[in-house]
């Protein structure tokens, strides 16, 4: 593809009016070193659209690895793979010049164009490090990424990997001269090559439809490898997407809640613990039949483990706002308006709710009601035992939570208790973070958040361990309710808002679109416990409930099987989606 010859002549009568051309070296021409040579070639006047065309192509063949790399993992016959390989390529450097044709209006657009270089740079790392594409839920997540877990993501690799694509970007961007050239003739030149580039891409689509379509539709994923379309718009989309919303209220669901019937004679109130977990995956629970014994401390406490559950989303702020929320998966996803969730429905009912937070935010789940981070208001000895800068292990959440739950409104308390417990869990790539040392059985680990550097087995052993301290975590909060049986009826309810990929199909990590991302990212775990108090406040029958460990849940059936349990009536509740529901009033 070639900018319009319409500009050669303007280009050359402005090459010799340029006041900020340089001297011209002594020797030209041939003359002169290769290093010379090349910057007199760089350096030379050009028009921004020639700038912009240069810089797609440089970008197509540099920062397209990952999707080369996926290509050629499909395989096929030559004859199928080339063509594929010149289709999406042309699509790519299509769409590229298309979206840079939007900035190609003077020479003060070139911060912009570095920045770009920097992000297609940047998710070209991600995308080879840890298998993932830039699909606008990917964006959002990474908008929505803590200072600590930012951190954990960077690494001498990532410096490097991006300043071999970086540099030679900035030093092209930095010495080329562009032709000064007026607004008008700027736009209609901007215009003629958006169209060029738009109609190159259509017919190329129709050329090769037949072996791109079906490709395509069969890999939904490929079309967010395409960089830096891909991430420029996703990025766009989760920006602009907001300002398009019909209505940005919120929709009350509370109307019409109460206690139920158990309330008026309670001895004790409940008091029911919910632990979000992080990136757990079911089929590393040794409860769930995992070879290894990754839930000793689990297995002691009569729990019981429901073993095909799946989740709401692949990554946190997908999940959790659709977890707590009583719209379902489909219905959250599809919603035109922001809803009141299960926190508020529970604050409604008149209890007591507290969030308990040892990750980055609730994702507005507990905007209104009382809540707290985990690290607030530490003692320098909690910290040095628990914590690594401002990351804690999720034992931190159990120091002070009596004066938590104490400072709540008496009257609440009175009726009952919910908290919520949002862990650390398993979060990654840094593993190696997530367990003490004392719990580190599986060993050698992999002590690097560049988790494809790592051998198979040091994978597995160091989230096996992050796994492990989730079960000594979840255990101790058990003992702690069972201190609490005098003054309540305890119960737990445990269930991870995602899972996680080591190395299947090369992918790592989680955040894959959900509908086409493997099992290991939506396969989630889920535990229970229920002291005596609640068993008999409830009436729930263990041999009910252990016939039901293999019946499919979603994570559509936490709100109604947690409002089913606290016996709280609202419009909202649906029996048949509470688990428990068949299994109470049986003992």
């Amino acid at each position: 593809m070639s900018v319009s010859r319409l500009e050669s002549a303007l280009v050359a009568r402005a090459t010799n009016r340029s006041e900020s051309s340089p001297a011209p070296l002594a020797d030209s021409g041939a003359a002169g070193t290769l290093w010379q040579r090349i910057d007199r070639w760089i350096s030379q006047p050009r028009s921004t659209r020639q700038v912009i065309v240069w810089l797609s192509l440089y970008l197509g063949l540099t920062t397209n690895w990952p999707l080369l790399n996926d290509l050629a993992r499909l395989g096929g016959a030559p004859s199928t793979y080339l063509p594929t390989v010149f289709g999406l390529g042309m699509f790519t450097l299509c769409g590229t010049v298309a979206m840079l044709s939007l900035t190609a209006w003077s020479r003060w657009m070139k911060p912009l164009w570095l920045l770009v270089v920097v992000i297609a740079a940047v998710a070209q790392h991600y995308m080879l490090q840890y298998r993932v594409v830039m699909d606008p839920s990917m964006i959002a997540n990474a908008f929505q990424t803590d200072p600590n877990e930012a951190r954990d993501l960077l690494s001498w690799r990532m410096a490097l990997n991006v300043s071999l694509v970086v540099l030679p970007a900035a030093w092209a961007i930095w010495r080329v001269r562009i032709v000064p050239m007026g607004l008008l003739s700027h736009f209609w030149r901007n215009a003629l090559l958006l169209a060029l580039a738009a109609v190159v891409a259509v017919v190329t689509g129709v050329a090769m439809n037949r072996q791109l379509a079906p490709l395509m539709r069969n890999n939904v994923h490929l079309r967010y490898m395409m960089n830096p379309i891909a991430s420029l718009y996703s990025a766009g989309a989760v920006v602009l997407k907001p300002m398009f919303k019909r209505s940005g209220k919120l929709i009350p669901i509370t109307a019409g809640t109460a206690l139920g019937p158990s309330y008026a004679a309670q001895k004790r109130p409940p008091l029911f613990v919910v632990v979000v977990g992080e990136t757990a995956r079911s089929d590393h629970f040794g409860l769930n039949g995992y070879a290894r014994d990754t839930t000793p401390e689990l297995a002691k406490r009569d729990v019981l483990s429901y073993r095909e559950v799946r989740s709401c989303g692949t990554n946190t702020l997908a999940s959790v706002p659709c977890m707590f929320s009583a719209l379902g998966k489909s219905g959250y996803e599809s919603r035109k308006n922001e809803y009141e969730n299960l926190m508020d429905v529970l604050q409604a009912s008149g209890l007591a709710v507290f969030w308990l937070d040892n990750q980055a935010g609730c994702k507005g789940v507990c905007a209104r009601i009382p809540n707290a981070s985990a690290f607030d208001g530490l003692d320098a000895a909690t910290k040095k035992a628990l914590c690594d800068g401002e990351e804690c292990l999720d034992n931190v959440m159990l120091k002070g939570l009596d004066e938590r739950i104490a400072a709540l409104p008496a009257e609440r308390r009175a009726k009952g208790v919910v908290l919520v417990m949002h862990q650390m869990g398993s979060h990654g790539p840094a593993y190696y973070k997530r367990s003490a040392p004392e719990l580190k059985r599986f060993t050698p680990e992999c002590k690097t958040n560049a988790l494809a550097e790592c051998a198979h087995a040091e994978l597995m052993n160091v989230y096996d361990n992050s796994i492990a301290q989730t079960d000594h975590f979840l255990g101790q909060t058990i003992d702690w309710l069972k201190t609490q049986s005098k003054q309540y009826d305890p119960a737990l309810l445990y269930v991870s808002d995602h899972g996680e990929s080591l190395g299947e199909y090369g992918l790592f990590l989680h955040g894959v679109p959900y509908s086409f991302a493997p099992d290991a990212q939506k396969h989630v775990p889920m535990v229970t416990w229920f002291g005596d108090g609640m068993s008999e406040r409830r009436k729930l029958s263990r041999s009910c409930m252990e016939a039901g460990l293999d019946a499919p849940l979603t994570h559509d059936n936490l709100y109604h099987t947690v409002l089913g349990l606290m016996d709280v009536t609202t419009p909202t509740y649906k029996p048949a989606l509470d688990a428990l529901a068949s299994c109470r009033g049986k003992a």
